[in-house]
């Protein structure tokens, strides 16, 4: 038998610190970009009412998609 950990971690994950903000972000839209591949592939393997909530979610992810790419622009100017 294994005995739970004295002090389990609050977490399963964390963010290693003094990460920057532009490594945070690109990561963000990365991942962002990955999980609405993966809805929109979703969406079109089901049918109905089903479907249209995989949509949407992927509209969701599309909008903060772009929040992500905004913040991003604002604090890392290309130049």
């Amino acid at each position: 038998m294994i005995k739970d950990a004295p002090n389990p971690p609050e977490s399963l994950f964390t963010v290693r610190p003094n990460l920057g903000t532009e490594t945070l972000l690109v990561n963000a839209s990365q991942d962002l970009a990955s999980i609405t591949d993966i809805a929109t592939h979703l969406a079109f393997e089901i049918d109905g009412a089903q479907c249209n909530v995989a949509l949407d979610i992927c509209r969701l992810l599309e909008g903060v998609q772009l929040l992500v790419e905004k913040a991003l622009d604002e604090t890392h100017p290309a130049a």
